[in-house]
């Protein structure tokens, strides 16, 4: 019978074994998991940051052809007014959820204080025409010829846009989505 019981012993703290190596494993990816949940809960919003540039106080670089619908843009024909020169793709989700901010931008600004102009990155003249046709927009869009644009300001991911002075000077970089309210108030701040 001692034979049996040593048996049984030893079958009851052999199972016991993987389950405080699960336990020990389990545990401290909870922890770290909830770390990350915490940080990410207290960090900043990825709407309207504003980040350092190369370009800031310098003359905004060439941005210049046909838009979607035929008609030739030039961002030195926009001297006088605000330009927001926003870099997107319509297969990006932020680029999705910042563009009914971009149409109510345009619109609050339709009297000619600020416009929009839109800079396809590696994507389809196609995309951008539907994109634009289901989802408003009453802006010049460009789509061809724009890795260059993108090398000029220096893109490295989308959504990206720049805030382009009346006097045609770069004031501002801002990466991730932007809001209709935070562009009015980086214009409002920028002019101060």
């Amino acid at each position: 019978m001692t034979a049996g019981a040593s048996a049984s012993q030893g079958e009851i703290r052999s199972s016991s074994r993987p389950r405080s190596r699960v336990i020990w494993i389990v545990l401290p990816v909870g922890v770290v998991v909830v770390l990350l949940v915490l940080m990410m809960a207290t960090s900043d919003s990825s709407m309207d940051r504003a980040v350092d540039s190369h370009l800031l106080g310098e003359v905004a670089p060439v941005i210049a052809g046909r838009t979607t619908d035929g008609e030739w843009f030039d961002i030195d024909d926009q001297r006088g007014i605000w330009v927001i020169v926003n870099f997107f793709s319509t297969t990006c989700v932020p680029c999705v959820v910042e563009h009914p901010e971009l149409v109510a931008f345009s619109e609050a600004n339709a009297a000619g204080d600020a416009v929009v102009v839109s800079i396809a990155f590696d994507d389809s003249a196609a995309n951008v025409v539907d994109f634009f046709a289901r989802n408003g927009g009453d802006w010049p869009v460009l789509v061809t010829d724009t890795a260059g644009v993108a090398v000029r300001y220096g893109v490295t991911g989308v959504p990206e846009s720049y805030l382009v002075a009346p006097n045609g000077a770069v004031v501002a970089k801002i990466i991730g989505g932007v809001t209709a309210n935070g562009l009015q108030e980086l214009i409002t701040q920028v002019s101060a």
